[in-house]
């Protein structure tokens, strides 16, 4: 990783798209800044797309894209988009998987969260579980002491032995069932609501995050960013972000947000 200070204007300059997380990205220690907030408004006021990449709930999402200064946001780890259109003041909604097929995912997610609440002491449902459709979040940190690593390790591992996929991100323990991550889900959103297939060129968005569920998008786009305290996973981050900001969370996020407005001018 280089500091984003070091980061050419050139590459910042041709950004159409900003994709960030949202946990410990653009929050900092549970609340968001003001500046991360006014950060995503001054974005839009440039002309950019912006979209959350988020491992929060459909309930949070709903209102995210309804009421925050986005373009769209794809939560539960890439179990869905939503996008609301203004003008028609129409909310849509597009799911990896089928209705029936989330259903049938629930109960088996029900099984896995006794068997986890059993087997590892301390960890808990999400206190925003209540507002998931598609996946299962285990807290290890947000509302209970912090778990230490081999008891996160444990609950991956029960996710795993039930044929679910597990990620970690910095506050839960994320488990579903299906083919769908941050990245296929993204792919598929900036398509519908950009109408750009971001094959043919990746540079022009990016990708802002903190977390070892990031992996993905770090992976695919060339120049994605991490907030400073992406550090804190370097051992156990697969891929990690080519330029890091000095701040952390959301006043890394405002960090990056301002270094691309001086760029496109």
């Amino acid at each position: 990783m280089q500091p984003l200070s070091q980061c050419p204007a050139r590459i910042l300059a041709k950004l159409e798209i900003i994709l960030l997380d949202l946990d410990d990205t653009l929050s900092w220690k549970g609340l968001l800044p003001g500046c991360a907030y006014g950060a995503l408004e001054i974005l839009q006021q440039e002309g950019l797309g912006v979209a959350l990449i988020t491992g929060r709930p459909a309930g949070w999402c709903d209102h995210i894209a309804r009421m925050w200064p986005v373009n769209g946001v794809v939560g539960e780890n890439g179990a869905f988009f939503f996008h609301y259109d203004r003008t028609s003041r129409k909310m849509e909604r597009q799911y990896w998987r089928t209705t029936a097929q989330r259903k049938a995912d629930r109960k088996q997610l029900e099984a896995i969260e006794s068997r986890i609440l059993a087997e590892v002491p301390g960890a808990a449902v999400a206190t925003d579980q209540a507002y998931r459709e598609s996946d299962l979040a285990i807290d290890h940190c947000e509302d209970v002491p912090a778990l230490p690593g081999d008891q996160i390790d444990r609950i991956v591992e029960i996710f795993q032995q039930a044929g679910a996929t597990a990620k970690i991100s910095s506050i839960h323990v994320n488990g579903w069932f299906g083919d769908f991550d941050k990245l296929g889900m993204t792919k598929r959103m900036i398509k519908r609501v950009f109408s750009i297939d971001l094959e043919a060129d990746r540079t022009i968005a990016t990708f802002v995050g903190d977390s070892p569920n990031d992996a993905p998008m770090f992976d695919y786009f060339p120049d994605a960013i991490g907030v400073a305290n992406v550090r804190r996973f370097l051992d156990t981050l697969e891929i990690a972000p080519r330029w890091v900001t000095g701040q952390p969370g959301g006043f890394g996020f405002a960090e990056f947000a301002k270094a691309v407005v001086a760029a496109r001018k």
